[in-house]
């Protein structure tokens, strides 16, 4: 039996397959996008979380994770100005989220994403026992196929690669 594509799909070969992989990264785009939105403004925003120490700071959370680090000399920087951290990662999320979501340099964006996972996974969620149990190592490894493929549907990248193709 031979296959026969284009024509259950309006011509177009390939058909359903084709079209599921064009969009297989779009649901992990946006829950990425989507949660380091959220991440970054619930840091922003959360009194507590900005602070050098007290209960559920930054700081308390980096003096808390110092010992058992995978780099510890990576947690004492942080804690030379633990507020100024607390902003730069909040920032960087935002910045990743918004990238990611929207597609506007996507593939830095998701750089961007996986670096912050691969420093949060190496400093807070190291010593979790076992190591599937710490949520920044399957972060990191859900930002590597945008790293690899970025935005290609629904995205800023696509609309400039679009209009540079007209020209």
């Amino acid at each position: 039996m031979t296959a026969t594509y284009g024509m259950a799909d309006g011509g177009r070969q390939g058909g359903w397959k084709e079209l599921a992989s064009r969009y297989a990264l779009l649901p992990l785009r946006v829950f990425l996008g989507v949660t380091f939105i959220y991440a970054g403004l619930d840091k922003i925003t959360d009194s507590s979380f900005m602070s050098a120490s007290g209960p559920g700071s930054i700081g308390e959370i980096m003096n808390s994770v110092r010992d058992s680090s995978a780099v510890p000399w990576l947690v004492d920087l942080a804690l030379e100005s633990p507020v100024g951290f607390g902003y730069a990662i909040a920032f960087g999320e935002l910045a990743v989220g918004i990238g990611t979501l929207f597609g506007i340099v996507a593939r830095l964006a998701a750089a961007g994403g996986a670096l912050i996972s691969l420093s949060l996974w190496l400093t807070v969620s190291w010593q979790t026992e076992p190591y599937y149990y710490g949520n920044d190592l399957v972060y990191l490894m859900a930002w590597l196929p945008l790293v690899l493929a970025g935005a290609s549907m629904f995205s800023a990248d696509a609309l400039w690669a679009e209009r540079r193709r007209m020209r």
